[in-house]
């Protein structure tokens, strides 16, 4: 049997919501969407297709929150907002590659694990 797990082992985390969650759904693709350089609103929904201007809006405001992209509004009519990826928001790009090529590998695994235990 497996030693038991430390009641302390999470002290030394910081209790806050980690910036990147696991399982979200949108945050990895709009950093996949800004890691060439500024975009409009505009432009982020198209490849995002699904997510409802509210939780585009939500999720670029959190974000920018975090550091992990800027926002920049430029005068004018109509006015035009751009959103950048910052250097902090750069630095997950290269585990965004990791995490998509361990997806890419394992997904057929994955799939196959979900369908055997839904079956049960």
């Amino acid at each position: 049997m497996a030693e038991p797990l430390d009641p302390d082992m999470f002290a030394g985390c910081a209790p806050v919501t980690a910036p990147v969650r696991i399982g979200d759904k949108w945050t990895a693709k709009i950093i996949r969407c800004l890691q060439d350089g500024p975009r409009r609103y505009s432009e982020l929904k198209v490849p995002l297709t699904g997510i409802t201007p509210k939780v585009l809006t939500e999720s670029l405001r959190s974000m920018e929150r975090d550091g992990l992209l800027t926002r920049t509004a430029h005068p004018g009519i109509p006015p035009k907002v751009v959103y950048e990826l910052s250097p902090l928001g750069h630095s997950l790009v290269e585990p965004l590659d990791t995490l998509c090529a361990w997806s890419r590998a394992n997904l057929p695994k994955v799939l196959s694990a979900r369908d055997a235990y839904d079956v049960t």
